[in-house]
């Protein structure tokens, strides 16, 4: 697999994809949500990404991220796919759990700690926090005056 083969498979999944390879350390491409469930799978299933080695979720002053890395371990090709999510008020993404299993506890860790809803989770729930915690704490607007997390 080569960024050009990967980019001919995403395309024809998710057209509007932006791709980075520049001053990048893995290619890096860059999705709308609705498209993470379907590209997940043809990614597995047809490109040989067996591994999702790391998922993070990002918070933006505009939009928040989920963020896979992607490996082959046939031929230890990396690259790393990003799901830009509009809405931050509520924000979702599909869950790939069932085509990765790492991404069960990761997707509940990204939802505890930013709040993104991953829709699908076999068990969407707080991971770290205790369930009656109010709000993210890693997203930029959350704010605690008890414990001075002021942002």
């Amino acid at each position: 697999m080569n960024p050009e083969q990967l980019q001919s498979i995403i395309t024809r999944i998710a057209p509007e994809a932006e791709f980075a390879t520049e001053g990048k350390q893995f290619p890096t491409v860059v999705v709308a949500a609705p498209f993470i469930s379907k590209l997940s799978e043809t990614l597995r299933n047809e490109a040989g990404f067996d591994f999702l080695f790391c998922q993070s979720g990002l918070d933006y002053p505009d939009h928040m991220m989920v963020v896979y890395h992607l490996r082959q371990t046939s031929t230890g090709f990396e690259f790393v796919l990003k799901a830009k999510i509009s809405d931050r008020q509520n924000p979702e993404v599909a869950t790939v759990s069932h085509i990765w299993r790492t991404a069960e506890f990761h997707e509940r860790e990204i939802y505890d700690l930013f709040g993104i809803v991953f829709t699908g989770h076999p068990d969407l729930r707080r991971i770290f926090l205790t369930d009656d915690w109010k709000g993210y704490p890693l997203r930029k607007d959350y704010s605690d005056p008890i414990n001075l997390i002021e942002r």
